[in-house]
């Protein structure tokens, strides 16, 4: 239900505003598992996502050229305040809202649990996620071409297996570990693959996903 969705959606977002409220200006800068953007970046980037709506997605998406890296690239620079304070404020401000791109509702699960770990991993910061919207968060993403961010062609490779939760998905060499792991394995971000077995991980190695 949306309903669902947009609870979890709207206690991550506190959660992690409340995480970040002490950090210091180096902390800031720290890269994130985001490649290219520090945990500055990200933090525009959710205030942009937060404020983005259907048709400003479509809008945005022409002016950029249909650029999706292009998109976000401006998303960033347009919601990166003066200093980190700045943007953190432009969060809490838009922490409360609904809208969404023109996306499955819970593709704002996936942007929540994975970009907050882009940040809490490097600031060596941890967070009890929901167990189901981690859940249906890969799920969306075993369903979701790797064009969009998704892994869908990577699961005709590699069974998924959660050893934390009762999921399982795909076909071929099996990768098992946390739920969290896995999501962030088929996300984009090669730090979880260390948490990671079977005989399928290095499957998962040799194929790059596109990421969020």
């Amino acid at each position: 239900m949306a309903e669902d969705v947009w609870s979890i959606v709207h206690a991550e977002r506190a959660a992690l505003i409340a995480d970040l409220e002490h950090l210091d200006d180096a902390q800031w800068d720290r890269p994130s598992l985001c490649a290219g953007w520090t945990v500055h970046d990200v933090i525009a980037h959710l205030v942009d996502t937060a404020r983005t709506t259907r048709l400003g997605f479509v809008v945005g998406l022409v002016r950029a050229r249909f650029d999706f890296d292009r998109q976000n690239a401006l998303g960033v620079e347009r919601e990166r305040g003066v200093t980190p304070r700045e943007t953190l404020e432009r969060l809490r401000r838009v922490a409360s809202r609904t809208s969404t791109p023109p996306a499955p509702l819970d593709s704002r699960l996936v942007e929540e649990v994975v970009h907050g770990e882009d940040i809490r991993r490097p600031l060596g910061l941890s967070r009890a996620y929901p167990p189901d919207a981690v859940v249906r968060a890969l799920r969306l993403q075993a369903r979701t071409p790797a064009s969009f961010g998704g892994a869908k062609e990577l699961l005709t490779r590699v069974r998924l297996t959660a050893t934390d939760a009762d999921l399982a998905l795909g076909v071929g060499p099996e990768v098992e570990g946390p739920v969290l792991s896995l999501l962030l394995a088929v996300s984009g971000r090669p730090v979880a693959l260390d948490e990671l077995g079977g005989a399928g991980v290095g499957r998962l190695v040799a194929t790059p996903t596109s990421g969020v």
